[in-house]
């Protein structure tokens, strides 16, 4: 057999990507080309993502990035084995342009569509990076979710706990904008908290120690708004040091909530888990992701983080997920429609994400 070319478009917020991936019959994967086109400063006015302008935006840019990809990969239509994109969730402007997009490309080509779903694309993306083999736990954090999940194989999973309230990068973002920081706010808020003191300020951990491995961020994000009102007007010292105290806030929940997840997984599962998977954009968070290297351990696996490139949203992990399900025999009709919310696990559908 040969391997599997996919081309994977990406639209569901305020990236615009495209890429070409490879797939061989022994399930290694191979990136041979990845395209995104930020839309930062087009929103960055505004303080956050507006939906109106980003599908724009995607409408804009994607037959440039779409190009881009194909010319880097050095291949052309002829060659690929299916045309993946991500049908959900998102803004679903955003998801209509590139989902419209395959299925014209899809069309034309005379190739396969592979409608995927993007949290699915988080959660394979590892096993294109590090070739991580089933079942292993998937900590997915992202702006619009936190999720602890058992990865069983393509299209198997089972959500062992959720955010009741906001998402990690959620609250990064939250924070950022209370303290003035400009957008993108959950960098900001790391580059600040290199330079503060973790110890100056006490803030809650929610839900630190009890055995279901949910997640609450609310009561933390207001700690520090109080925090942020009783100093006001803020120095430079302040915003850091408030920065570097909820980032430590943070990273403590975040472990205590894995280990917990861990010991779900072995009950749920039966065995314990091949890897700690990290995915989602706030994987690329540095102090994140060094804690959860000890907690790994602690629980006795791996962790598998991507690199911060394909942490983000992108086109690469549209077309790993998109072979993935290929080579499974996994195809969708032109009919397929978009979804805003798509979950991974079915009977957690009335969950927030």
């Amino acid at each position: 057999m040969a391997d599997l070319l996919v081309l994977g478009i990406e639209t569901t917020c305020d990236e615009t990507a495209a890429a070409v991936v490879s797939r061989s019959p022994s399930g290694a994967g191979h990136i041979l080309s990845n395209v995104i086109r930020s839309q930062i400063e087009d929103h960055s006015p505004y303080g956050g993502v507006v939906p109106e302008i980003a599908a724009r935006a995607h409408v804009e840019m994607l037959d440039l990035v779409i190009a881009e990809a194909m010319r880097n990969a050095g291949i052309g239509f002829n060659d690929l084995a299916a045309i993946a994109s991500a049908a959900g969730p998102g803004l679903i402007g955003g998801v209509i342009v590139g989902l419209t997009t395959a299925k014209a490309l899809a069309l034309a080509s005379h190739r396969p569509l592979v409608a995927v779903n993007h949290l699915e694309a988080h959660a394979l993306t590892a096993r294109l990076t590090d070739g991580i083999a089933f079942p292993y736990l998937l900590l997915l954090v992202s702006g619009g979710h936190t999720q602890l999940l058992a990865v069983e194989d393509v299209g198997r999973y089972r959500r062992i706990g959720t955010t009741v309230d906001d998402a990690v990068g959620e609250a990064f973002d939250k924070v950022a904008k209370m303290l003035s920081l400009p957008y993108p706010g959950g960098p900001e808020v790391e580059r600040q908290a290199a330079l503060g003191d973790a110890d100056r300020f006490s803030f809650p951990r929610p839900m630190f120690g009890r055995r279901e491995p949910d997640f609450s961020l609310s009561g933390l994000k207001t700690a520090v708004r109080l925090e942020a009102d009783r100093l006001a007007p803020l120095s430079e010292d302040d915003v850091a040091d408030l920065c570097a105290s909820f980032q430590a806030a943070v990273v403590d929940l975040i472990c205590d909530r894995v280990r917990a997840g861990a010991r779900h997984f072995r009950d749920l599962v039966g065995s314990a888990p091949t890897a700690l998977v990290v995915a989602g954009g706030v994987g690329a968070n540095a102090a994140i992701r060094v804690a959860l290297q000890k907690t790994a351990a602690e629980i006795g696996t791996r962790i598998a983080v991507p690199p911060p490139a394909l942490c983000t949203d992108n086109g690469a992990m549209i077309a790993w997920a998109g072979a993935e399900r290929l080579s499974r025999g996994l195809t969708d009709s032109l009919s397929i429609s978009p979804r805003a919310r798509w979950p991974l696990d079915p009977a957690s559908a009335g969950a927030k994400a």
